[in-house]
């Protein structure tokens, strides 16, 4: 008898790896020279996105998820276009449409006019992007309560292996959240640069990447901008880089996507521009 999951690697099952997924050497040029983001769908997991701002453009669609305690997963989701209730969604949406303007954006609602939700509905809002099969879900928001690591900690193992990419800001304070300390999420905090394609690699992670979101002009509710700082912010601009990769190279892993980020940060020893 041979051991569960062996059956996955006899001949004839095994599914053949493109020769071309990534080269031998990973260039800028290569990775997002000519690509909008197109064909890639972006969720933003937030307060919601003002459709129609001058940074925004479109939304596709998305869900309002509210909480339900009838329900078996504590929330109720609501089809349908909706509003931003505070601005932040719309500042994220406004960062991934600079960097990937031909991305379609999904907002999921999660958060209130205070930005502040509930675990449940931030999970179930999570679970729908997953199951909508969106390529890039953007998290500028975390959980710190310990309760909900194993949900969060499941919902990102099955992203991972559904080939969903999870892009998630870290804590402004120095605590453990969710789901941004695990190993399968793009973990991005704020550094001190401006340029939107340039990012640098941490090698002592749980915080991966370092992307702008110190003293930025982002869009806000209300057609306008305001300046802002946060780690909500450099998690978008990494969503944009993926999802800007993504619309030349859909085939790409999770695990290949950091593959090329890697390559590609500015700290990177050898990168080739």
């Amino acid at each position: 008898m041979r051991p569960a999951w062996s059956w996955q690697f006899e001949a004839g099952t095994l599914a053949q790896l493109p020769g071309d997924a990534l080269p031998g050497a990973i260039t800028a040029e290569w990775a997002w020279e000519g690509s909008g983001g197109e064909g890639v769908r972006v969720a933003v997991v937030d307060s919601g996105i003002e459709a129609g701002h001058p940074l925004v453009g479109e939304v596709a669609g998305g869900v309002i998820v509210e909480a339900d305690p009838d329900a078996d997963s504590g929330a109720r989701l609501i089809d349908g276009a909706h509003d931003d209730l505070f601005g932040h969604g719309t500042a994220c949406a406004g960062i991934i449409h600079g960097i990937a303007p031909a991305a379609e954006l999904y907002s999921v609602r999660v958060l209130g006019d205070r930005l502040r939700g509930r675990g449940a509905v931030f999970a179930a809002g999570l679970r729908w992007a997953i199951d909508q099969r969106m390529h890039v879900v953007n998290l500028s928001l975390s959980t710190s309560k310990r309760d909900h690591f194993g949900l969060f900690h499941e919902l990102a193992d099955e992203a991972y292996f559904g080939g969903v990419m999870l892009v998630c800001a870290v804590n402004n304070v120095p605590v453990p959240s969710f789901p941004s300390q695990y190993s399968s999420v793009f973990s991005v905090a704020a550094h001190r640069g401006t340029d939107p394609l340039q990012f640098d690699y941490n090698p002592t992670p749980p915080v991966e990447f370092g992307a702008p979101g110190i003293d930025l002009e982002v869009a806000w509710r209300g057609g306008g901008t305001v300046r802002a700082t946060g780690n909500s912010f450099a998690a978008p601009h990494v969503a944009g880089v993926v999802a800007r990769i993504l619309g030349k190279h859909p085939r790409l892993t999770p695990f290949q996507m950091k593959s090329v980020l890697f390559a590609l940060a500015t700290n990177a020893i050898g990168r080739t521009q």
